[in-house]
């Protein structure tokens, strides 16, 4: 490999917490049950904590742990000022975040500011009243269309399959109104043209701020703004649960306002952050959520959707680089969550696809910026092919059962054991069953293990923390053979990457982490390495 090539650089103040922070994404229901019934829970995150600490992390993000009937596992809020009594209550919540914050660890959360639930007393309202009254203009109810009104205002669909419109029974027993929903009918659209919109938003934001909390990841960051007159759209390419630039239902002009406020009450806790969630592929259109005046954070999935060759490697760091660099923005780095299929079934599955995903850790560690690393990915966990009837991602209905949907992503954490429940729980079963085969995937069957995948990450997350190379906002690209990649940070650090089907000699440098063992000194397949 060649020496690298220069790339321009963007000048930027000293760099808040978030800027370079690992951020452990926390799937609630699936990280560990403090108590009996098969469902994580926040008391189980607390006593999880010292794991998380030994690990190494900077933050952890909670999904959804308002209030809520759970239609779409807490993404439809009901309560967005209450902890659901599923994960705990209030004082759970407040007990976590004061014992996260003696470790060191900061705690954000979701917020899900596009929609509430159907059983949010604001929807509830507006049932109970009449069209055109000042209940209903905090959602998006509309006239149907045909003869008495029995078709739905617009053709769009939803999300999760099906139309995007439900119509409701009036208070005189007769069919009316519709209102619209671009995820499931129990996840009505607010209304954000109306001012009492952002104003509960602003209290919900203080609330959990005063609270302790120290940052938001905003769901559908680019969903809340709706087109005028709400236009039909050929949806003759569409698929469940994506969208592209040009959907009228997404990334319309008036939710950069909409950040904007948000923005104003966030910078009333300067030490507290928002990352929105941003499916936009235009870099211009991403770059405009992450101004100095909106968003902190926004997260670039192209990582997560990229398959494992150094060139589409490279072109989706490179990519995620640009989208950022207009505005003087942060990158951010993520190969799963909980949306996505888990890396090692991603790039193969068993051994091929656990080698690869030990490559891309190092990958992603070693770029510049925050970086988000879901529960479970430091153990190797693949997806689970769960039968028919364990299913409970609203996609598997509301598609017809064509989509499976989430849920292979969202199985319970191995702990500890050789059979299931491996100590998530004390319960004989959990919400979604885990397989035998995970006894050797445990916490507890891996922590002593050097070769494991948990200590790979504990050591790389250690280096990156201690290792003053790893510094720098901006990297510099090797001239690599085909196949192969490597970058050096500015602060000193290399990381080279292999995706041929042969070893290939390392830049030169001092081995610093390497995802398996070297072949007489060189660099073996689905691997990567760091040096200094």
């Amino acid at each position: 490999m060649s020496t690298p090539t220069d790339s321009s650089s963007v000048s930027r103040p000293e760099a808040p917490w978030w800027n370079e922070a690992v951020f452990y994404q926390i799937y609630p229901r699936s990280f560990a049950d403090s108590g009996s019934d098969g469902i994580g829970d926040l008391g189980g995150v607390e006593e999880k904590l010292g794991y998380l600490e030994l690990l190494g992390i900077d933050a952890i993000w909670l999904s959804p742990v308002m209030k809520s009937p759970m239609a779409d596992h807490g993404y439809d809020v009901s309560d967005p000022r209450d902890i659901d009594p599923l994960f705990g209550d209030l004082a759970t919540m407040d007990s976590l975040i004061a014992s996260a914050h003696e470790r060191g660890i900061k705690v954000t959360m979701d917020l899900v500011p596009n929609h509430t639930s159907d059983q949010h007393q604001w929807f509830k309202a507006a049932l109970a009243s009449a069209p055109g009254s000042a209940e209903r203009s905090r959602y998006i109810f509309r006239d149907g269309k045909g003869e008495n009104g029995s078709e739905p205002p617009n053709n769009w669909p939803s999300i999760f399959g099906g139309p995007a419109w439900t119509r409701v029974t009036e208070s005189d027993g007769k069919p009316g109104q519709w209102y619209l929903h671009i995820f499931a009918k129990e996840q009505p659209d607010l209304n954000w043209d109306n001012p009492e919109v952002f104003d509960d938003l602003a209290k919900t934001l203080r609330f959990w701020l005063e609270r302790g909390i120290d940052g938001f990841r905003i769901d559908v960051a680019h969903g809340m703004a709706k087109p005028d007159g709400l236009p039909d759209h050929d949806w003759e390419l569409n698929e469940l649960m994506r969208n592209s630039d040009d959907d009228p239902r997404f990334n319309n002009p008036a939710v950069h306002e909409i950040h904007r406020g948000i923005r104003k009450v966030m910078d009333e806790f300067p030490e507290a952050m928002t990352v929105g969630e941003i499916w936009v592929t235009d870099n211009q259109k991403f770059g405009e959520y992450i101004r100095p005046d909106e968003l902190h954070l926004g997260f670039n999935f192209r990582l997560a959707e990229t398959e494992f060759s150094a060139e589409s490697v490279r072109e989706a760091v490179e990519n995620s680089l640009a989208a950022v660099a207009e505005v003087g923005g942060v990158p951010t780095w993520t190969l799963s969550n909980h949306d996505v299929e888990r890396e090692v079934t991603r790039y193969g599955g068993g051994r091929i696809g656990t080698q690869r995903a030990r490559a891309m850790i190092l990958v992603e560690l070693a770029l510049p910026g925050a970086t988000f690393i879901y529960n479970g990915a430091e153990l190797g966990l693949p997806n689970v092919d769960l039968p028919d009837a364990a299913l409970q991602d609203p996609v598997w209905e509301r598609s017809g059962h064509t989509e499976r949907g989430r849920d292979g992503c969202r199985v319970p954490l191995p702990w500890e054991g050789t059979e299931p429940p491996f100590g998530f729980t004390t319960s004989a079963s959990t919400w979604l069953p885990m397989p035998p085969e995970w006894s050797t995937l445990t916490v507890e069957a891996q922590i002593e293990d050097v070769d494991s995948m948990l200590s790979l990450y504990r050591a790389a997350l250690e280096l990156r923390s201690a290792r003053p190379e790893f510094s720098g906002t901006d990297i510099d690209w090797y001239g690599s053979p085909p196949g192969c990649l490597a970058f050096h940070r500015r602060g000193g650090l290399i990381c080279a990457l292999n995706t041929t089907e042969m070893p290939i000699a390392l830049p030169s440098g001092q081995l610093l982490l390497s995802s398996a063992p070297l072949v007489d000194g060189q660099l073996p397949v689905n691997a990567a390495a760091w040096l200094i």
